[in-house]
């Protein structure tokens, strides 16, 4: 029976379930959408919104509590400077989560967690632009066989 059980252990022990959840916590915080399995997305649902609740009271104490559930500086300073000022008028529910499909070499069903008003522009953080002022060297040989 799983009388006063808190938590799903999602086949892992229980440093490797702490250590997923602390990476996936990170990426949701950074890219305000992630896609992972069901089962994943449900385990860090309610986390995710006790750390957004707790960035929400700007203390030193809760700043402090979020850098050791997040041991990331940038993920608590946007958690506390960012999501904390776009949820203020919200009372909890800040992540959804919505099913897409099934996962095509094993058949585990995936969702899509994101916060709800998300910010779009925020899953582009780590691809870099576009320079199209810079020359290819496809381009150089081009103008020196033709010349």
């Amino acid at each position: 029976m799983r009388h006063g059980m808190a938590n799903k252990k999602l086949n892992r022990t229980s440093e490797h379930r702490k250590a997923l959840l602390k990476n996936m916590l990170n990426s949701l915080i950074k890219y305000e959408q992630i896609t992972t399995t069901l089962p994943k997305a449900k385990f860090l649902k309610p986390q995710a919104d006790k750390i957004i609740t707790l960035g929400k009271k700007e203390t030193l104490q809760t700043t402090k509590m979020l850098m050791t559930k997040l041991q990331d500086i940038t993920s608590a300073h946007k958690v506390t400077k960012t999501l904390s000022k776009r949820y203020e008028k919200r009372h909890g529910g800040y992540t959804r989560i919505i099913k897409a499909g099934f996962r095509y070499g094993d058949n585990a069903p995936m969702a899509v967690i994101e916060f709800v008003d998300r910010d779009v522009e925020a899953k582009r953080v780590d691809k870099p632009k576009k320079d199209l002022t810079k020359k290819t060297p496809k381009a150089e040989e081009e103008k020196q066989v033709t010349a």
